[in-house]
């Protein structure tokens, strides 16, 4: 069993894109900006986005930080949005999801540039990853990609699982690892909810993914011998040996699935950290696309 070390990984990224940086620097370039709206206090949105930050300073990028109070109207917001979307020193930005109640995510999604949107959620950027047109593709999905090129993981002809078909996961890595590329040429099977036999489907996987957010919902007895399995789950859940009072939680067992593995994520330090480094990729390539 090896781990696949997302810490290790996106390092290695950051390193590469503080390079990018340093040159373009010496030759009076401009330096990738990313800009960041962060609504309320939720305590796992402002860790990412403190992490975002952070790695944005050790790479050399600019960024800008907007806050508002979970009681922000949503046309504040949204000529916010607009604002950034006319600011020509603004690469890229994201809006930080869960939103308030009060607030139409997809409106707010839909309102945001495409060119600017290294998110990747805009319906155009979706469209365009279907396509193979370049674009941006969901940071999450696009780190897992690395991840598993980076640690040199063979997808050619694999059985993939993926259980979990959000929009900004499950659904764009099946396309991803289904595609006539590598890493990819997986033989890919999305399962959620409402997939029958399940546990048997998961055994059959060579390449397994869970990306459901339910803590070690991924047991031993569903995951075959030397199987690659990658944790998405981030589940904060109640932990008194903690300062904090929590801890994150992967949906996999770890302990218990780990030793059948060939590869295995762990969480935290897995996926996270990979999906961080996919945005920075995705700030720099905002720049590029804009012939700057």
């Amino acid at each position: 069993m090896q781990i696949l070390d997302g810490k290790v990984t996106a390092a290695q990224i950051r390193l590469e894109l503080s390079e990018v940086v340093k040159e373009r620097k010496l030759q009076g370039k401009k330096i990738p900006h990313l800009a960041a709206i962060l609504v309320g206090n939720d305590g796992g949105s402002v860790t990412y986005v403190n992490a975002k930050v952070k790695a944005c300073e050790e790479i050399g990028f600019e960024s800008t930080l907007i806050r508002y109070d979970d009681s922000v109207p949503e046309d504040i917001l949204l000529a916010k949005v607009q604002a950034l979307n006319e600011d020509k020193s603004i690469d890229g930005f994201i809006v930080q999801l869960p939103l308030p109640a009060h607030i139409d995510e997809q409106k707010v999604t839909l309102a945001i540039d495409p060119k600017k949107d290294v998110d990747g959620f805009h319906p155009m950027n979706l469209g365009n990853m279907l396509l193979d047109i370049p674009g941006f593709i969901c940071a999450t999905p696009a780190g897992i990609m690395e991840l598993l090129e980076r640690n040199n993981i063979e997808t050619e002809g694999k059985n993939c699982v993926i259980i979990g078909r959000s929009n900004i996961v499950g659904t764009p890595l099946s396309l991803l690892l289904g595609r006539n590329k590598s890493p990819g040429n997986c033989t890919v099977t999305l399962a959620h909810s409402r997939t029958q036999h399940l546990a048997e489907i998961c055994g059959n996987a060579d390449i397994l993914i869970a990306a459901i957010g339910q803590p070690g919902f991924i047991t031993a007895d569903m995951v075959k011998e030397g199987a690659v399995v990658v944790d998405v789950g981030t589940t904060r859940i109640e932990d008194p040996t903690k300062i904090s009072g929590w801890r994150l939680a992967g949906d996999v067992d770890f302990e218990g699935v780990a030793p059948k593995t060939s590869f295995i994520s762990p969480v935290p330090g897995g996926v996270g950290p990979m999906t961080i480094a996919s945005l920075m990729m995705n700030t720099l390539k905002a720049m590029e696309l804009k012939g700057k």
